[in-house]
């Protein structure tokens, strides 16, 4: 069952568990059926990659998903981790907005 996601693409996050937290990254990909996202940088493993007809043999570095519960979106004021709430504008158009300063994200 999807999941209702507060994090989008390429948003700034910081990791707040697990072998990287403290970490920051940027979102390259939400997976909203199973609750996760992929951090560039973040949940790094090395696999040995065979040679196929469009790849080259050899050792490659994968980014693999976290929960998206041990994420947090980095407040634009002040650079430290928030929570996302959702605002609705006097035009009725809905944005999200940062729990900790109240600006729009």
């Amino acid at each position: 069952m999807p999941v209702k996601m507060k994090i989008k693409k390429d948003d700034q996050v910081v990791i707040l568990a697990g072998k990287d937290k403290g970490k920051t990254g940027k979102v390259l990909s939400v997976m909203p059926t199973k609750g996760k996202v992929v951090v560039a940088g973040v949940n790094e493993v090395k696999k040995h990659q065979k040679a196929t007809q469009t790849q080259a043999p050899g050792i490659v570095t994968k980014n693999l998903p976290i929960d998206a519960s041990n994420v947090a979106l980095i407040d634009p004021k002040d650079n430290k981790a928030t929570r996302v709430g959702f605002k609705v504008l006097g035009d009725g158009k809905k944005v999200r907005i940062s729990k900790r300063s109240g600006e729009a994200v």
